[in-house]
């Protein structure tokens, strides 16, 4: 009788501490769910004007909008027009998957193509009016969410691009893993990664997994003179979902990380999605073991090559790192927005729809703007900005006979 009362009582104990927890962090979010974070280093970012000469280069990054509106009035879409209209021929708008919800662009004839076509046309009819480059990569939602027909599902919208948009670039070609190479301006070179490929379940394009890994260090290592952006679907550090990062309600009503209107209550028993999700993962988190080796082994490549700048999507919002000497970027608010934390390792991060864009100057000086849609139709705003450290590499890797070296993932 006393061991179950103890264990009543611990029992009791442990709901009140989680009861507790959950009321304090949902207070705490409700403060700045929606507000824009800047670190408290950057806090006076507005005070620092950009060059007031035009950049050599810009490219705009734009990840997840494959939920868009097919009406022509599309708030990130006219954003997008706004800034290909003030940018012209010396740019590049680079799509970071999953162009297309929820589940890319079907065969012919199954009953979702329809609506994903006009998902993708709409898209397509902004992006030809742009003369400079257009760049598509695939995320997870491209390859059908990763089932095993995924494959087959990702050629039908690189084919699709071929036909409809035939001046854009869709990176790398048939669903292989890359690295695959695009030089958009002198001494700037775009390198995309197609990183579901890692995480893919069913036919793929063969690889060791290792050895895409290999191709990258070498690039990176023959491009040390240049400035790089690296792009890939799937990000390397982040504050959200896909980062094990959840809101209290989503520990109350966890059917809601599902469909945001699956407001089943399971309180206490409803953490254990989120714990799970965190410490294991479903196959779209970083905790996600083929996930996880990824980047584990992509990190140690780009960690070798100070002020890399490495541009994902996948979470639906906007979030820079600047870790360890690289530049680290989520923006996947296309279509979507979703929950982000605010603190840790993070700079800046905004539950907003909107897009990230570099600048590149003469030089070597890169500006980070993040832009988002305003109130009123086809207006736009730019709620941060900040000049990165210098992004190009210089000198070759440091060996001795007795030191490291480099390491290979």
């Amino acid at each position: 009788m006393a061991d179950s009362s103890l264990l009543i009582y611990l029992l009791a104990a442990g709901a009140a501490l989680l009861t507790a927890w959950l009321l304090r962090r949902y207070w705490q979010e409700r403060q700045y769910r929606r507000q824009p974070y800047v670190a408290p280093a950057h806090a006076r970012w507005a005070e620092q004007p950009p060059p007031a000469a035009p950049p050599r280069h810009r490219v705009a990054l734009l990840g997840d909008p494959g939920a868009v509106a097919t009406d022509g009035a599309d708030p990130v879409l006219q954003l997008l027009a706004q800034w290909q209209h003030e940018t012209g021929p010396d740019g590049t708008v680079v799509l970071l998957g999953d162009n297309v919800y929820p589940t890319g662009l079907p065969l012919p004839g199954h009953p979702g193509r329809p609506a994903a076509e006009a998902r993708f046309k709409a898209q397509l009819d902004v992006l030809r009016q742009f003369p400079g480059r257009v760049v598509f990569l695939s995320g997870n939602h491209d390859w059908n969410k990763g089932r095993p027909d995924g494959w087959e599902y990702l050629r039908q919208q690189e084919a699709f691009v071929r036909e409809h948009l035939p001046t854009a670039h869709y990176l790398p070609p048939d669903g292989t893993p890359g690295p695959a190479s695009l030089q958009l301006a002198e001494g700037l070179l775009l390198v995309v990664l197609n990183t579901q490929w890692w995480v893919q379940r069913g036919p793929r394009p063969a690889s060791d997994p290792k050895e895409p890994l290999r191709q990258l260090w070498n690039l990176l290592d023959a491009n040390r003179h240049q400035q790089i952006l690296v792009a890939g679907h799937h990000p390397l550090y982040s504050n959200a979902i896909h980062g094990g990062k959840f809101t209290a309600k989503q520990h109350v009503f966890p059917l809601t990380t599902i469909h945001k209107q699956a407001y089943v209550p399971l309180p206490l028993v409803g953490s254990l999605l989120p714990l799970y999700r965190k410490l294991v993962g479903a196959a779209e988190d970083m905790a996600y073991p083929p996930y996880r080796k990824l980047r584990r082994r992509l990190l140690r490549v780009l960690h070798q090559f100070p002020n890399i700048i490495y541009a994902a999507g996948h979470d639906h919002n906007l979030q820079y790192f600047h870790y360890r000497g690289g530049h680290y970027l989520v923006s996947g608010a296309g279509s979507k927005t979703a929950f982000v934390q605010k603190g840790g390792r993070a700079t800046f991060v905004h539950e907003h729809k909107g897009f990230f864009s570099l600048d590149f100057y003469a030089g070597t000086d890169v500006w980070l703007r993040a832009l988002e849609p305003g109130a009123e139709t086809g207006s736009g705003s730019e709620v941060f900005r900040l000049k990165l450290p210098n992004t190009t590499q210089l000198a070759p890797a440091p060996t001795s006979a007795g030191g490291r070296g480099h390491q290979h993932p």
